[in-house]
């Protein structure tokens, strides 16, 4: 995807013209946790008998019940286009077995998204990232490296304050955390789809270091994972 481009457009030339069909896993879900489910989904929900299911709902809240029946129920719930499967997910997820909360929310989203494209008879599309979001918002990790690798003085993180709150208050965005460690400034942010990312944060380099040049223009970002200090050390060296 190249600097101007963003999310939405290229969701746009993959699917078609979209109105109201997009959603955002909102929640911060590891991806290794979220490909698992879903390969998983893929194997057991082969010949899948929704009245089965339906009639063996229950079975989730019992409290001798193995994980990887539980794992196996859930799926199977998510997979079943009827409301009496999303409310028996919607129960579950106020009380989750250890270990199991990210499972359970992403069945109970995936059968949400299910029962609407049947009511609404039009497909909907799931965005799915490592840092989740925000309604139609993307959460971005960003760490901004001082040119000079070395602290950022108080003036320097007062300026990246001000350039990066008037560019995201202009794009309909939002500073959710900033974290300056030494030569390494972190930042989460939440940035609609329709907004070119890369072009923002270089617009935001940019104005700052008119006033020092003190920010490298190579800079990280991921809607992944949120990185340690010593990670992105390592990203830059």
């Amino acid at each position: 995807m190249s600097e101007n481009e963003n999310i939405y457009d290229k969701i746009q030339e993959l699917f078609g013209y979209v109105n109201g069909q997009l959603s955002i896993l909102e929640d911060q879900i590891d991806v290794e946790i979220q490909m698992e489910y879903y390969n998983y989904s893929k194997r057991v929900n082969e010949g899948l008998n929704p009245a089965d299911v339906i009639k063996n709902k229950d079975e989730l809240f019992q409290a001798d019940l193995p994980v990887e029946d539980r794992k196996n129920m859930l799926v199977r719930l998510a997979a079943v286009d009827d409301i009496e499967a999303y409310r028996t997910l919607e129960k579950y997820n106020k009380e989750p077995n250890p270990g199991l909360r990210d499972w359970a929310y992403l069945a109970l989203q995936e059968s949400r998204m299910l029962i609407e494209s049947k009511i609404l008879d039009e497909n909907q599309i799931l965005i799915s990232t490592g840092l989740g979001g925000k309604g139609l918002k993307l959460r971005y990790f960003t760490a901004l490296i001082a040119s000079d690798k070395t602290t950022f003085t108080p003036l320097q993180q007062k300026i990246i304050r001000e350039e990066l709150g008037f560019y995201l208050n202009r794009s309909g965005g939002e500073l959710e955390k900033i974290t300056f460690d030494n030569e390494i400034c972190s930042l989460i942010t939440i940035i609609p789809l329709k907004i070119p990312v890369q072009t923002l944060f270089n617009r935001v380099i940019k104005e700052c270091n008119i006033l020092g040049d003190f920010i490298l223009q190579d800079h990280v970002i991921n809607n992944v994972k949120i990185l340690t200090s010593e990670e992105i050390r390592v990203c830059i060296k």
